[in-house]
């Protein structure tokens, strides 16, 4: 797991509590706040898991350009 992974889910955690909170506050802001935080995260999570694919994919041929 890469930087871009770790923090993708810490913020999905942060949405997640912030929306749970203002829900159980009944604050809105603070749930919509927690909305887009939790959607952050899984954009970042995915750019990490990305980032991770093209660096195995580097590797890989430049293992096989050695051989």
């Amino acid at each position: 797991m890469n930087r871009d992974e770790a923090k993708g889910k810490l913020d999905q955690v942060k949405g997640k509590v912030k929306q749970g909170i203002g829900k159980a506050v009944g604050n809105e802001r603070l749930h919509d706040q927690g909305v887009v935080d939790e959607a952050s995260g899984e954009v970042q999570e995915g750019v990490g898991k990305v980032k991770s694919k093209v660096g195995d994919a580097v590797k890989n041929i430049g293992e096989r350009i050695k051989k």
